[in-house]
């Protein structure tokens, strides 16, 4: 089997993208992250796209003027590294057809709920407020209705009755760090 080549967006801190590169690292993932894009000036994916030597590039969305002028970059810029998986590794931004289009059931994402409850954001709050007993993360295809494309792995999370959200939060993000590098393992073995 070949290497994949992946880029990675994100907007924050890219502890997600840190986990990847980790697992790439240690040999049990077979790819190659090729370009970090970041739309937010401080993220600290940055910063942890230059410790693993990954090519950082921001792309601040707030420099175009639609969201599909946006996707064009992001285009522009996967190709030019010849990506073959985009990964969503906490990107904030809703994105187009456009992009879809142009990496069809090529774009992953990770979401921190058992999709398909709790969509969107502040999902970890959602499924706190409403009292679940059980929540998670769900890594899926992207579609272009948010947190709706096609499920690749979920793993399942326990609130207890002492959790605070905080806790909740760090317990959930523990599981998106074990189930991303191994979902985008077992979806490129199926390309």
């Amino acid at each position: 089997m070949s290497v994949k080549v992946l880029a990675v967006l994100a907007s924050g801190s890219g502890s997600n993208l840190e986990a990847i590169a980790q697992a790439i690292h240690d040999g049990k993932l077979q790819a190659k992250i090729a370009v970090v894009i970041y739309n937010e000036p401080d993220a600290f994916a940055r910063q942890r796209a230059e410790k693993f030597g990954i090519p950082a590039i921001l792309v601040n969305h707030r420099d175009y003027k639609s969201r599909k002028a946006l996707d064009l970059a992001i285009i522009d810029i996967l190709k030019q590294y010849h990506v073959e998986l985009v990964i969503m590794a906490g990107w904030m931004r809703i994105v187009t057809q456009i992009l879809i289009d142009a990496f069809p059931e090529r774009i992953l994402n990770i979401h921190p709920s058992l999709l398909p409850s709790f969509k969107g954001i502040h999902s970890i709050e959602q499924a706190f407020n409403y009292g679940v007993k059980i929540t998670g993360c769900t890594v899926h295809l992207l579609s272009l209705e948010v947190d709706s494309g096609k499920i690749i792995k979920q793993a399942a999370v326990p609130v207890l009755p002492e959790d605070s959200l905080a806790d909740l939060q760090k317990r959930i993000q523990v599981q998106e760090h074990i189930i991303y590098p191994e979902a985008i393992a077992e979806y490129i073995s199926t390309l």
